[in-house]
């Protein structure tokens, strides 16, 4: 009761002393581990720019994930939502679990619609116009997409009606698999083939980045594969065979300079080739 009544209070606290944590982490692993991948002073500007995102992130988040929890307080009061009519609720292991995966589930239709929107793709190619993917490309979102993410979230947690603790579990949980699908870190091919089954992995993740389709609308999961699976959108493709990037905005100068990157979702749409 006590931690439950502590997650409620400082849900946002909580969520973005974690998330720098396992960020920092993992980046300081990048850089004893991988630092032959790319220079100390190329990795230093990279990762400065994608980390300006944060401050303008941030804000955003912290404001509307106040709703968001407005959104939930009202739910579980009312007894709304999708987790209410699905038999065995009551036990806490059907609970958490369905919970789970309708969120997860939610995730993938977000990261789908955002592909396939132009509007929404104008602001979500920031991420994908990454040219060296590594653990602060986790980052490198635009502002309009923090709200717009933010948001679905807000329609989510009314759709399937989640407590506090299912929320920061299952945040928790994104959170950790999101950075580490970016890292530059990969599974060995056998252990790949059987965690990838259930979970996305670095490898899963990386051919989603790659700079053209249809590997680009291949593995939207975000913490679970399985969606991929059964909707047809699960692709691999050999780290060798892997540039990342996105093929219509290739240029350095336009996709590494921070205010450059901020103003593509205003610029001319276009598309990448099939």
């Amino acid at each position: 009761m006590a931690i439950t009544q502590f997650l409620d209070r400082h849900q946002d606290a909580v969520q973005v002393a974690l998330y720098a944590f396992i960020i920092c982490s993992l980046w300081l692993m990048e850089i004893c581990i991988a630092s032959d991948i790319i220079s100390v002073k190329k990795r230093w500007q990279h990762n400065k720019t994608n980390l300006l995102f944060i401050f303008t992130a941030l804000p955003i988040q912290l404001l509307l994930t106040t709703i968001v929890l407005i959104i939930l307080g009202w739910t579980n009061t009312h007894h709304w939502g999708l987790i209410n009519y699905i038999p065995g609720h009551h036990n806490k292991w059907v609970y958490y679990i369905s919970l789970f995966m309708l969120l997860d589930l939610c995730e993938y239709v977000y990261h789908v619609v955002m592909h396939k929107i132009d509007p929404l793709w104008k602001f979500h190619l920031v991420h994908h116009s990454d040219l060296h993917v590594d653990v602060s490309t986790t980052v490198r979102e635009h502002p309009g997409e923090t709200c717009v993410r933010t948001c679905c979230l807000m329609l989510w947690v009314f759709i399937c009606g989640p407590t506090i603790g299912v929320l920061v579990l299952r945040q928790t949980f994104q959170s950790l698999f999101n950075i580490l699908a970016h890292t530059e870190f990969r599974l060995p091919q056998r252990v790949n083939k059987i965690i990838g089954l259930i979970f996305i992995t670095p490898n899963l993740h990386h051919v989603h980045h790659h700079y053209q389709l249809p590997h680009t609308d291949r593995n939207y999961g975000d913490v679970l594969s399985i969606w991929d699976r059964l909707f047809g959108t699960f692709g691999e493709l050999e780290q060798e065979d892997i540039r990342f990037g996105i093929d219509t905005h290739m240029d350095k100068e336009r996709t590494g300079k921070f205010v450059n990157i901020l103003k593509i979702p205003f610029q001319k749409l276009e598309r990448p080739q099939k």
